[in-house]
């Protein structure tokens, strides 16, 4: 089957190498110049099935009034003249119950599961290296009342069989022995050992070039718009001109939407703005060994190799690319806070990227109702960790093979189209 790709990010290229060794023709265009050039550049670098969760769930509306007074709180909202973002918040709202959120963790933690499985795999098939080490998350608590709130978090784990281990400050420093030097910040934690970490920009660089072989990229090509004749997707009309399929996956991350909608498949993800900082490291003995999940601020400080990626912040801005000087300060007062003089600012890379984030929380994966349109999308913060499963059970339900897990609740016709 000749098979196109709008998107060359991770998820992009991660469905283009299993469509590939089944044997399709497959073409992946993207606007960039290049594999994960946008969302997957420099994220937080968690593979965390153990942290996948929804963002909405009972008490956030809460804690996002706070978020929103804190000096270096998580959450921004720039209001602006856009329905999209106000029904996106309001569809978000509505999820915000203990009954939805149940609903959606369960269907988010499978998939995220088998694609660690997954990237495993392709990784000792494959022999690809991206810095990555597998050395568990550890969700840090700086306040009693976070770990004495830890019950219902170890009650889901415990349902999905997800290992964990819920440590004291001690335990804390045993996981991650340079926190002996700031023991007096925290109290406890909550540790995921199933969990890994890796540069996704260098995961998707180094697939993409594996793939090359049996894949076609065509880069700073932007697709116009799809075209459908009969009833049945037939391609894609670009500036350089049409380029024909028998299926197109829609895996363009937030801007998905803007090409689904004109044939009437319409899903609500919308883009919600991290940032990142990556720091090379000064004193080595002095930084984290993996993941730590600054948990008052919702960042994430990781070992990369030589370098700390610090990712954070959740900025509802529309497509606002930009990177205001304000956003990088709670980035830097949780790492030095945690690990002080671990990393060189001087020679920092600050970034910002667009997360597709879905209001429920689980992504959108499979087949719409037009013949031969099927979509790879709204993985929001856990692109990374989500791409491998999702490019292979999309893989099994083009090639007519049923998945190997359950996602029939990941499609789009759960939105209703």
């Amino acid at each position: 089957m000749k098979i196109l790709i709008v998107g060359s990010g991770v998820v992009g290229v991660t469905s283009a190498w299993y469509l590939a060794q089944q044997g399709h023709d497959v073409t992946v265009v993207d606007r960039q110049g290049g594999p994960a050039l946008e969302t997957s550049y420099a994220n937080a670098g968690e593979v965390s099935p153990g942290y996948s969760s929804p963002w909405a769930g009972p008490g956030v509306p809460l804690k996002a009034m706070k978020w929103l007074l804190m000096k270096h709180g998580p959450l921004v909202i720039r209001p602006k003249v856009d329905p999209a973002m106000w029904s996106w918040l309001l569809k978000m709202l509505l999820n915000c119950t203990s009954r939805r959120y149940a609903i959606n963790k369960a269907r988010m933690v499978p998939i995220a599961e088998y694609s660690r499985d997954c990237l495993r795999e392709l990784r000792a098939e494959t022999g690809i290296a991206y810095d990555e080490r597998s050395k568990g998350t550890l969700q840090l608590f700086r306040r009693s009342k976070q770990l004495d709130g830890v019950g219902g978090d170890v009650e889901v784990l415990e349902r999905f069989g997800v290992g964990f281990e819920v440590l004291d400050r001690a335990g804390c420093i045993s996981a991650e022995p340079a926190l002996a030097q700031v023991a007096e910040k925290f109290v406890g934690g909550l540790r995921l050992p199933g969990d890994e970490t890796g540069d996704c920009r260098i995961f998707t660089e180094r697939l993409a070039a594996l793939a090359s072989s049996l894949v076609e990229f065509r880069y700073r090509v932007e697709v116009q718009g799809l075209v459908c004749e009969g009833g049945k997707l037939t391609g894609a009309t670009t500036r350089d001109g049409f380029l024909a399929a028998d299926a197109v996956i829609v895996a363009a991350g937030s801007h998905s939407p803007l090409l689904l909608g004109p044939l009437g498949v319409r899903i609500p993800v919308y883009p919600v703005k991290g940032y990142s900082l990556t720091l090379p490291i000064r004193d080595a003995a002095g930084a984290p060994v993996s993941t730590v999940m600054d948990e008052t601020f919702k960042i994430a400080i990781t070992r990369l190799g030589d370098r700390i990626r610090v990712g954070g912040t959740a900025e509802i801005a529309g497509f606002d690319r930009s990177t205001p000087e304000a956003r990088r300060a709670p980035l830097e007062h949780s790492v030095s806070d945690l690990f002080p003089g671990a990393g060189n600012f001087e020679n920092a890379e600050f970034w910002s990227g667009l997360r597709p984030m879905t209001p429920d929380g689980p992504p959108v994966i499979g087949a719409t109702r037009v013949p031969g349109l099927f979509v790879n999308t709204g993985h929001g913060s856990l692109g990374w960790t989500m791409a491998c499963g999702s490019a292979r059970v999309l893989t099994d339900i083009i090639s007519g093979r049923t998945p190997e897990i359950d996602v029939s609740a990941l499609g789009p016709d759960r939105y209703g189209n």
